[in-house]
């Protein structure tokens, strides 16, 4: 009895290379998609690499500072702040000195700018 007459095509050389195929083509598609689709999930809090910064507020110099997760502000104005690979941070304030915690940085670029207020939106390095 052949192949034809169950109802079955007979197992040949090209239907081999047409399922290798059609699985090589479903296996990229999914490697190319799984990032994409595990970035529209929603992170935890405490996501690697962000660690959770408590609030912290104060007057310095007559300028309120505010140090949260969402980042460093002044006067309500976000500072663009950098983390360094050895934990230290800088700000767009001043790229050449380095501060323990975020809150010493803050000080800092309000010593740096003095009366000046801070740009109303933060710029991203493209």
């Amino acid at each position: 009895m052949n192949a034809t007459a169950t109802g079955s095509a007979p197992f040949t050389r090209r239907t081999l290379l047409r399922t290798a195929f059609t699985a090589a083509v479903l296996a990229g598609t999914a490697a190319a998609l799984g990032p994409l689709l595990r970035a529209r999930r929603p992170r935890p809090a405490t996501a690697p690499g962000r660690e959770l910064v408590p609030v912290l507020e104060e007057t310095y110099r007559g300028r309120h500072i505010a140090v949260d997760a969402a980042g460093v502000r002044i006067d309500g104005r976000p500072l663009h702040v950098m983390r360094r690979a050895d934990g230290s941070y800088l700000s767009g304030v001043n790229h050449f000195e380095s501060f323990a915690t975020p809150l010493e940085l803050a000080r800092a670029a309000v010593d740096e700018i003095g009366t000046a207020r801070l740009a109303a939106a933060a710029s991203h390095h493209g």
